[in-house]
């Protein structure tokens, strides 16, 4: 449809019937009135406007029987006002709008299954069903209580579940083809950033300052692909430890890292929360660091799909990632926190003591070792998949043997990392998206410069490449 076709119709002074580069004198003096504008400006605020204007000009034209001449005559003797509610009392435009507005939007499948792992990082798509933001949205989702990333990932696999909380690596590595059969994932929104801690237990209180003396320690992460396992692979790295020599790190279900560190099956943990904060509740662990001091804002979990999903069923697809953004645009004010601390304590979403939800929530909490600290952004909420991100999740993937040869780094992570697609609800909920989707991170004083990703992998003294 040409530009003028969305002109007012009202309007009798103007022509709905040419085109933008129509070299008529109506159209010639129109371009002269909007010289400065490009072709390139947006027409209407927003895809909503566009739709009402859509309509209304398709009811004016079918009155007129599509002859323009007649009404503009007609519009021009009553004026454009008149001539709007003259129609407006014989045809339901409103309801029209909104008819057309909701069979465009509606989901072709608003029953669905969507797994999730009992855990803060996941509160965006656990609070989404107490809290109502699912039902918004036309949505009637069944949030499943998973024991582990295994477990979503081959139930996601197998299509038992229509998308999933999963951790930020996974789509990249589903996507690849490393751990799994390759199909390929979209994460279009994080969950959550920082969130997580590694936790010793307390008879190594004495080793708390000193890493490098972590040498045979076993330690639990809750999934291969997980920034768990890559972060405590970083950080004991740079304190001249070899994860894969000097240490051993098993994969352990978040809700079985307590009790095997109180049966002295593991010496510590990077977790993600609320179990760092339980082994402290449960006097067994401390918390040494927050992964937010090994790099702040770093990318925890998400919200993932199969790319067919998000194909077949375009506006189930959008209206439940609409639903998550803002879902999560609602966890990341301090004042909202404690509401949903109750709302996903229950059995069925985390089973754990308010309390202690609370404490990784607001960021006011007991380490373990006597002291209160008071970290307002223990964990935050910040949908944006930026690029750079999967980058350097990739990066450490080839450091430590998950994924060998030619990478194509930047490729496989705009492939993946989705981030159009948040920018775009993002804008539609009134947020501001980033303007770009690349950024360089400082991690333990290092620079990680997300244009040189094998130079960077390079880089480091211990590793597998």
């Amino acid at each position: 449809m040409t530009s003028k076709s969305f002109d007012n119709p009202y309007d009798g002074d103007i022509d709905l019937r040419h085109g933008r580069n129509c070299s008529c004198a109506t159209c010639s003096s129109d371009t002269q009135a909007r010289s400065s504008a490009t072709d390139d400006s947006p027409r209407f605020a927003s895809s909503d406007e566009a739709l009402s204007h859509m309509v209304e000009s398709a009811v004016v034209r079918s009155v007129f029987g599509h002859n323009d001449i007649s009404r503009r005559s007609f519009a021009k003797l009553l004026g454009g006002g008149t001539l709007a509610a003259a129609l407006g009392s014989v045809f339901p435009i409103e309801a029209a709008k909104a008819a057309i507005a909701e069979s465009i939007g509606k989901p072709e499948k608003s029953s669905l299954a969507v797994g999730f792992v009992p855990i803060t990082c996941a509160t965006p798509i656990i609070m989404a069903k107490p809290l109502g933001f699912y039902e918004k949205y036309g949505l009637d989702v069944d949030v499943i209580k998973t024991a582990g990333w295994a477990v979503a990932r081959d139930k996601s696999l197998n299509k038992e579940y229509d998308a999933a909380h999963m951790l930020t690596p996974m789509p990249l590595a589903i996507t690849m083809g490393a751990g799994s059969v390759a199909e390929p994932y979209l994460m279009p929104a994080v969950e959550n950033i920082n969130g997580q801690a590694i936790v010793l237990h307390v008879d190594h209180a004495d080793k708390n300052d000193d890493p490098s003396k972590w040498k045979g320690f076993k330690f639990g992460v809750p999934f291969e692909y997980s920034m768990h396992n890559f972060l405590l692979r970083y950080y004991v790295a740079e304190f001249g430890l070899d994860p894969d020599v000097d240490i051993q790190i098993r994969v352990v279900p978040p809700p079985e890292m307590v009790a095997n560190l109180k049966a002295g099956n593991l010496d510590g943990y990077l977790s993600p929360d609320p179990f760092n904060q339980r082994a402290v509740w449960e006097k067994v662990g401390f918390i040494h660091k927050l992964t937010k001091e090994i790099w702040d804002g770093h990318p925890c979990c998400a919200f993932a799909c199969s790319a067919e999903f998000a194909e077949t069923l375009p506006n189930t697809y959008g209206n439940l990632l609409k639903a998550l953004i803002d879902a999560t645009q609602y966890a990341s004010p301090a004042e909202n926190r404690q509401e949903i601390a109750e709302a996903i304590a229950p059995k069925n979403y985390l089973n754990q003591p308010v309390p202690v939800i609370s404490q990784v929530l607001t960021g006011r909490y007991a380490d373990g070792l006597g002291n209160i600290k008071d970290i307002p952004d223990r964990i935050d909420f910040d949908p944006f998949p930026w690029h750079s991100m999967g980058v350097w999740i990739l990066t450490q993937m080839k450091r430590w043997g998950y994924i060998e040869g030619d990478v194509d780094y930047k490729g496989v992570a705009e492939q993946v990392y989705n981030a159009a697609d948040c920018a775009s609800i993002m804008k539609s909920l009134g947020l501001e998206p980033p303007t770009k989707t690349y950024m360089s991170y400082d991690i333990m004083g290092k620079t990680f410069d997300p244009s040189a990703p094998e130079e960077y992998v390079k880089s480091f003294a211990i590793g597998k490449s």
